[in-house]
């Protein structure tokens, strides 16, 4: 169904609110969701807000939290996130990580005991806005099969940049498996067959079925480099974090768990190219000859900028039993 963006958001607080969630950290929490609904990705939208509402009631999410945080050296910061939620505490350590940046060139966030961000590009399109580089790295519970395996052994573990250009970022978000669990979830919940080589079932074997494959694992994208990429960014992140690794991973597609994945945001002050210049060379890469005719050339970015301009006009589409969910959720109390 089509649900108005207002709507959505009100619906949206008044879940968080019904958990005790301060208000400021329900407007960000539920921002982060709605944008990924705006830019068509509902894997990373409001389809994620029962669970979070379970882990508070579960006492393995705080949403009062926003992190602990000690400079390691000049430039890395330390979080420990409290088992916060994921925006929250992110942006907490945004904030102080970006004024040292300023300052020093470059600047480090290594954030450990965090709920799930969300759609890693917010971030990244967020500290760009405000003129500086930007690159995100997160781990996931063990979702995605090595290259040549049949067993879900690493992360989706994405990653997010973002440079300052105009009128708008660049925004690259991408994940190195060749798509989401969340994605996986939401198909299921549509009831929608998943492409053929995307996925295997609980037993190894390819399946197009979205059900099978919430119990199976996801392909890497481009086959051995997706999985090399996969690899490195779960070694870096834990090495930085002290974050667990493959199947010790919990906490984001679970509700009884502590989050034990691991977030690494680097923040960079520009020094080269100035942001028009880097805007004419995007114009032109867009203008180059298309394959196929009628088919322009886009860069990163473009086409979600598309869907939330047609979404912000239309409406959200949210699935019936979703929004059902979530009107209950709202209506009830911190005691039901």
């Amino acid at each position: 169904m089509l649900v108005e963006l207002d709507e959505a958001r009100s619906v949206a607080l008044g879940v968080l609110g019904n958990v005790g969630t301060p208000q400021v950290h329900a407007e960000l929490q539920a921002e982060v969701l709605l944008e990924a609904e705006l830019r068509g990705l509902p894997s990373h939208g409001l389809l994620r807000l029962p669970r979070i509402v379970e882990r508070v009631r579960n006492g393995v999410a705080d949403p009062r939290a926003t992190g602990r945080h000690a400079w390691r050296g000049e430039a890395l910061l330390d979080v420990d996130g409290e088992g916060g939620f994921g925006p929250v505490v992110a942006c907490a350590a945004i904030e102080p990580v970006r004024k040292r940046a300023k300052r020093l060139g470059v600047a480090v966030a290594a954030i450990r005991n965090s709920g799930h961000l969300g759609a890693i590009g917010w971030y990244a399109e967020e500290i760009a806005r405000g003129g500086q580089l930007a690159i995100v790295l997160s781990t996931s519970e063990a979702l995605v099969h090595p290259w040549g395996g049949r067993k879900a052994m690493i992360g989706t573990n994405p990653i997010a940049i973002g440079v300052p250009v105009e009128p708008e970022p660049f925004v690259l978000d991408m994940a190195t498996g060749v798509i989401s669990m969340g994605k996986v979830h939401d198909y299921a919940n549509r009831g929608q067959p998943l492409e053929p080589g995307w996925a295997l079932d609980a037993e190894g074997n390819p399946t197009t079925d979205a059900a099978a494959a919430r119990d199976g694992a996801i392909a890497p994208f481009g086959d051995a480099k997706g999985y090399g990429l996969a690899l490195g960014f779960e070694l870096l992140v834990a090495s930085l974090t002290a974050s667990a690794l493959g199947t010790d991973v919990t906490g984001t597609l679970d509700s009884t768990f502590p989050a034990t994945k691991g977030d690494v945001i680097v923040v960079l002050e520009p020094h080269g190219r100035s942001a028009s210049a880097l805007s004419a060379y995007l114009d032109a890469v867009r203008a180059c000859p298309p394959i196929r005719e009628g088919e322009a050339v886009t860069v990163p970015g473009d086409r979600s900028r598309q869907r939330r301009a047609r979404n912000l006009a239309r409406g959200l589409e949210i699935p019936d039993a979703i929004w059902s969910r979530l009107r209950d959720l709202a209506d009830s109390s911190l005691e039901s």
